[in-house]
């Protein structure tokens, strides 16, 4: 037990923290001694991507219009077990097989970090079909526009902008600077919920549709003159997702640029952020968006000065995407075999309502034989006092009201005159949710310390680690706890 407590003290989370963001800016295969396996790029049969999709099931629709978009994009597994996103073409976009086949080859050349790589193809027929990563995470619009547990953070917005300029930057650099129609549901989060760019919006054929599905107030003025897309569209685009980022709203540039020349860019701001950024970097990205969004296309900025300017806007670097989003990262952990308990799933999801329903529902039941060693002052008016405490505590944990709960429970273990396990544990949750999580773990080691054999007390361990970012050490210590507890029920 020492062993297990020692490594989670403070100075784990220093020694456990990932590269800076700042750190891992790219972009192709092999330039660091540690560099991911890229996917292989390759062409598949329709049978496979039928048996991959249930057919092409709607239930496996992932793009923004559903069934009536044009161009639908499902999820699929491949028989390996391999999540993939398949882009299907309506039948007249690539009439010409070899077209088509030449792009895909170019984009599937592609590999870096902040894209959605292409991995392939398939041509049968009158079928044209992309294949690329599966970013299980979603789109920016939905985090952005439609979020349900939390607003995006003002870092987490920064380093979108940030990767998303570093990913243009690397497509230029490649000789594939176009991108049609760049808007916030282009933007996908992958495992880890770092950003990536969509690679479906590097492929363009002229039968294909317009270059941009938006309303011609997001259009980049120059495409409304010519129908032609030019690097310096894409940047105007970038221009319109910096205002999405900054308030949270697809706000049209010619009102945005109104509220700036007439310098009430706090306008713009997302209420949300109100009080989590500073007027300094808030006036930079707005001075970076009026940039881009400029008239005159040879006076917007390139990609690779996109790069610079957003470099030194970052915020937490070193804290992981996964933990600024309040999201769960994707592992191949062993976890994912484990058949977990209503415990170990609420704990993996960090559903602290359910755990809280799970505590309560529990009661003090697993305290027989642990909690009744009072001490000699036993039905003394400080014991009643102690017990009076605990009642408190356990009203004020039952109406969620958590704060009045740390208040009374820790008055009820610093009195001494009787150990509970199951009060470790509600104060551990009660921190947790305070988003005090370094103290919730730490009651949830001392709950283990009280009852060795209680999975509650590693459960709560692996609620505290996934909240503090430390993915791997939770991992295991959820592991640990739904093994206790498969041993325990056997017994």
């Amino acid at each position: 037990m020492g062993a297990r407590c020692s490594k989670f003290s403070f100075c784990w989370f220093h020694s456990h923290l990932k590269p800076s963001v700042l750190e891992s800016s790219d972009q192709e295969n092999g330039e660091k001694g540690e560099r991911k396996l890229w996917p292989s790029f390759g062409e598949f049969s329709l049978e496979q991507l039928k048996a991959a999709t249930n057919g092409f099931s709607s239930e496996n629709i992932v793009s923004e219009h559903g069934e009536k978009a044009p161009n639908v994009v499902y999820k699929g597994k491949l028989d390996n077990g391999q999540w993939i996103a398949i882009k299907r073409f309506n039948k007249f976009a690539w009439p010409d097989s070899r077209q088509f086949l030449e792009e895909a080859k170019q984009v599937g050349s592609l590999r870096s970090e902040r894209l959605a790589n292409l991995i392939g193809y398939c041509y049968e027929g009158e079928e044209r079909l992309l294949v690329a990563e599966f970013m299980p995470h979603e789109t920016l619009a939905k985090h952005l526009f439609h979020w349900e547990a939390q607003p995006m953070k003002w870092a987490m917005r920064l380093r979108v902008a940030f990767y998303l300029a570093q990913a243009l930057e690397y497509c230029t650099s490649k000789g594939r600077g176009l991108y049609h129609d760049l808007n916030a549901y282009r933007i996908l989060f992958d495992q880890d919920a770092n950003p990536r760019l969509s690679c479906f919006g590097l492929m363009k054929n002229s039968r294909d549709g317009k270059s941009y599905s938006t309303n011609l107030a997001f259009t980049p003025p120059e495409y409304l003159r010519t129908g032609r897309v030019t690097p310096e569209s894409v940047v105007y685009s970038f221009g319109t997702l910096l205002l999405d980022l900054l308030s949270g709203k697809h706000i049209p540039p010619s009102h945005a640029l109104d509220l700036i020349r007439g310098k009430n860019f706090l306008m713009l701001m997302d209420s949300a952020l109100e009080g989590h950024f500073s007027k300094d970097d808030g006036t930079e990205l707005v001075r970076l968006a009026s940039r881009c969004l400029q008239y005159e296309a040879r006076e917007r900025p390139n990609a690779k000065s996109l790069v610079t300017s957003l470099m030194s806007l970052q915020k937490e670097t070193e804290v992981p995407s996964y933990v600024l989003m309040g999201l769960r990262q994707e592992t191949a952990s062993s976890t994912k075999q484990l058949s977990l308990t209503p415990f170990g799933e609420a704990c993996l999801r960090l559903d602290l309502t359910a755990i809280h329903e799970i505590l309560e529902k529990t009661g003090y039941k697993d305290d027989e034989g642990i909690a009744n060693e009072l001490s000699f002052q036993l039905w003394t008016s400080q014991m009643q006092e102690t017990l009076n405490l605990k009642k408190h505590g356990d009203t004020a944990f039952r109406a969620k009201d958590f704060v009045t709960a740390i208040d009374c429970y820790t008055q009820f273990i610093d009195g001494g005159t009787m150990v509970s396990p199951t009060v470790y544990a509600r104060r551990c949750l009660s921190y947790l949710m305070n988003e005090m999580a370094q103290e919730g773990l730490g009651d949830a080691m001392q709950a283990q310390v009280v009852s060795p054999e209680w999975p509650t007390a590693l459960y709560l361990q692996a609620a505290c680690l996934f909240s503090l970012g430390m993915e791997n050490d939770a991992q295991e210590t959820l592991k640990d706890g739904t093994n206790m507890e498969a041993r325990k029920n056997k017994n």
